[in-house]
């Protein structure tokens, strides 16, 4: 294993796992959270094999008590952050309404006037219908005027004025490049190194937003740009250093977990390669990461409950080698269900 894989998995706690202390940093710097794709729904966020412990009980425990709060932010989905960081990432990704429509207007007024509020009883005010009252809020979710109250599991939440429930928060302490900023410094720690592209697919954020925030940070002398790609100075020295870090571990990683959405254009093409003219469903299912690569994924269709697996595309030397490893962890995350073939191959 390569230095920079070596630290990479240290520093996401992927073979020493985090104690509680040590997750919520980790979780804090790979905002925003999000749960397991597809089969998650209501489900609190993860980060998985990362913790030490059962980390969707905790940050379950954490949404009961608001110490993880619901909203919109990359690219409009839906994540969870800590409410300290509401300011940070309200800057960052808040869409201003220039004008309200007329849905956006009577939802907004009937929230100011009547106090929270869920969709049935917005409904059962206005005569309006769900597919109606449902974009007009998240269009205001999107702008920080409205906050969608999850803290469990259920259907039926209320929807508050984001200013009565944290009335404190100031979207513009920080200007959007500075929020950015401040999220870049955090993912440099996590990532060891990474370029445009790579937070591009985190964070999306316009390229432009990206460039003049590198620009800024290596001015500063919070980073440098070397061959490898962009780096902490500290982390500079630290692998001048340090010696490469030896493990051994197959972990199927859900497509909104941070490394896969990091990774996923990289992920893609692998895939692309190496089934695109296979006849049979080939949807991306989990990538997975070997000994601190990228080295594949999982391939086939979802449903709810096991999903088809149609392949596991592995590019690494020894792949057979380590095939029953491999099948034994894609199984284990996939309801006990094992993949119809490896590497094109039935088994």
């Amino acid at each position: 294993m390569d230095k920079f894989s070596g630290l990479l998995i240290k520093r996401q706690h992927l073979v020493k796992k985090a104690n509680v202390q040590q997750y919520l940093l980790l979780y804090r710097d790979l905002q925003p959270g999000q749960n397991v794709y597809w089969n998650g729904f209501g489900q609190p966020p993860t980060l998985s094999f990362r913790a030490d412990f059962d980390d969707i009980e905790f940050n379950r425990e954490r949404q009961n008590k608001r110490e993880l709060i619901k909203g919109r932010f990359a690219g409009g989905n839906l994540g969870w952050i800590v409410p300290e960081d509401l300011n940070l990432f309200g800057a960052l990704y808040r869409k201003p309404i220039d004008k309200f429509t007329d849905s956006q207007q009577i939802v907004m007024d009937l929230i100011e006037k009547n106090g929270p509020m869920n969709i049935q009883q917005i409904k059962k005010e206005t005569g309006m219908l769900v597919k109606e009252i449902t974009p007009a809020l998240h269009k205001l979710q999107e702008a920080f005027l409205l906050y969608e109250d999850q803290y469990d599991g259920e259907w039926d939440r209320s929807w508050y004025l984001l200013s009565e429930k944290f009335p404190d928060a100031d979207m513009e302490k920080y200007t959007k490049i500075d929020a950015l900023k401040e999220l870049i410094m955090r993912f440099a720690y996590r990532m060891v190194k990474f370029d445009e592209r790579m937070l591009k697919n985190f964070y999306k954020v316009p390229d432009k937003l990206i460039k003049q925030a590198i620009e800024q940070l290596i001015a500063e002398k919070k980073l440098v740009s070397t061959v490898e790609g962009y780096m902490r100075p500290d982390d500079v020295q630290i692998l001048q250093t340090d010696g490469d870090v030896s493990a051994r571990f197959v972990y199927p990683m859900h497509r909104n977990d941070p490394l896969y959405k990091v990774f996923e254009d990289e992920i893609k093409q692998v895939v692309e390669e190496n089934v695109k003219e296979k006849e049979y469903d080939h949807d991306i299912l989990q990538a997975l990461l070997i000994d601190g690569k990228i080295v594949g994924a999982s391939v086939g269709h979802f449903r709810n409950g096991p999903y088809d697996l149609n392949d596991v595309v592995c590019v690494m030397e020894n792949a057979d080698e380590r095939k029953e490893e491999i099948i034994d962890a894609i199984s284990a995350v996939n309801f006990g269900k094992k993949p119809i073939r490896f590497n094109g191959k039935e088994i």
